[in-house]
């Protein structure tokens, strides 16, 4: 590139109308060539035209400070380093296109064009793109970044909505090329095959964050029998660079107000993204996000099984107890039941197992078949009972000695209230109680001479 003072010479020679260009500033001879009187806003215009026309393209790196957003979505700041300060300005079709979003002291590199502001004698950078300068600086954003969502709770894992343990569709978030989505459909037809739902995206780049943010708020907007019941957000591994639409601020608050739970699979095991503190759960690599979403078909199964015969042992110690003491009643209910359970083994058997739902459904039929068919033993064992503790309560009041004084007889005692058997227990004069069916009377035993 031409150095500034080569430049500059083309507006000299504008300036004082000279006939050939010089190689020097100083071997212009200024004061003799001055041929025109300008005003200011006639040299203001030459300076911004010889400044736009030859300073564009430029690349300055600086660090940013004062910076301003705009309502508008204009970004103004100012680039410095130890010794001067250069305004600049960002317009809102390129500050949305920004690779990192502009924040005091973060050391950038600015490509972009020089322009002038006649009004105050001032020149500005009008900037183009922007990229940071290195790593160190990207860390830098980053940790302030974390900082300030951390301070605003965020990151609490009282936020955290739970992962479900069966969902019957899943969404996935990534490009829809590369090895990353084969790896997770490949992983979930592995272990429980459920439909997928693609949500195509770039990874990296200036437009992923602003894609990824949009696929988060899609899924969303689906209606309740198509959106999925899980999210993983996934790519492979990568620079800082590469991951870094996973910790755009955007992204970030995304997912923490994403009413479907979220998994993040960005990177390999060590790389770490600030979607990671705000999503339902991290896993480690795509693969192990697609193991995080669903259980293993096989170990259900099996747990099924080993559930179900548990159940039916404490099913049937339950009908021994129940039946004790009755063992007709108990002998048919326990061949039923046990002719139940095996035709539902039978149909275990040969079920192939599509959902564990199917089978939980199917087996909570079965046992509110069980179930109805208890209660009915059950009542008929009560009614059994009840008809013989009714025959032996008539029996005992036959025996009853009311009974017996309603056919006219009376029960004697003595002034002590002991019942009167022999009549060779009384005296002469001795005073007696008398109980009828209708009352009690005293008595003075008086013997016959």
């Amino acid at each position: 590139m031409m150095s500034p003072i080569k430049q500059i010479i083309p507006l000299y020679y504008m300036l004082f109308d000279l006939d050939e260009t010089p190689t020097d500033i100083k071997d212009t001879p200024l004061r003799k060539s001055l041929k025109k009187v300008y005003n200011v806003t006639e040299l203001s215009s030459l300076l911004k035209g010889v400044v736009e026309n030859h300073f564009t393209g430029i690349q300055i790196k600086a660090e940013l400070s004062s910076v301003k957003k705009h309502s508008s979505g204009h970004i103004y700041f100012s680039l410095k380093d130890d010794r001067s300060v250069l305004d600049g300005v960002c317009w809102k079709g390129v500050a949305s296109r920004l690779e990192v979003q502009p924040q005091d002291g973060l050391e950038v590199i600015c490509t972009g064009r020089l322009t002038t502001y006649p009004g105050r004698s001032k020149y500005q950078i009008i900037v183009e793109s922007m990229e940071p300068a290195g790593e160190g600086a990207l860390l830098k954003q980053l940790e302030a970044l974390k900082k300030k969502l951390l301070t605003e709770g965020l990151f609490d894992p009282a936020h955290k909505k739970q992962i479900p343990f069966m969902p019957k569709r899943i969404g996935v978030i990534t490009s829809p090329t590369g090895a990353v989505i084969r790896d997770v459909l490949h992983r979930l037809d592995d272990r429980f095959p459920v439909p997928v739902m693609l949500w195509p995206v770039p990874v990296q780049g200036n437009k992923a964050a602003e894609k990824i943010e949009g696929a988060l708020a899609g899924f969303q907007k689906l209606s309740e029998g198509e959106k999925p019941d899980v999210i993983i957000i996934a790519r492979g591994g990568g620079s800082l660079e590469d991951l870094w639409c996973f910790n755009d601020e955007r992204v970030v608050r995304a997912v923490f107000s994403c009413s479907i739970p979220v998994i993040s699979a960005v990177g390999h095991e060590t790389d770490t993204t600030l979607i990671d503190f705000v999503s339902d759960h991290r896993a480690p690599t795509p693969t192990a996000a697609a193991e995080r979403a669903v259980p293993v078909r096989l170990e259900l199964l099996q747990n099924i099984k080993g559930h179900y015969r548990r159940l039916n042992q404490s099913m049937r110690r339950f009908f021994e107890d129940a039946t004790m003491g009755l063992d007709e009643v108990g002998d048919r209910k326990d061949r039923s039941i046990e002719i139940s359970i095996s035709f539902a083994q039978q149909n275990l058997e040969r079920l192939r197992l599509r959902s564990p739902l199917d089978v939980i459904d199917r087996q909570k039929e079965t046992l509110i078949s069980l179930e109805r068919r208890l209660h009915r033993s059950i009542n008929r064992v009560i009614d059994h009972f009840e008809d013989i503790f009714k025959g032996r309560f008539q029996l005992l009041e036959s025996y009853s000695y009311t009974r017996t004084l309603e056919r006219g007889f009376s029960l004697v005692r003595n002034d002590q209230g002991r019942v009167i058997k022999s009549a060779t227990s009384l005296n002469e004069g001795d005073i007696t109680s008398l109980t009828f069916s209708d009352g009690d009377v005293n008595a003075k035993i008086i013997r016959n001479k």
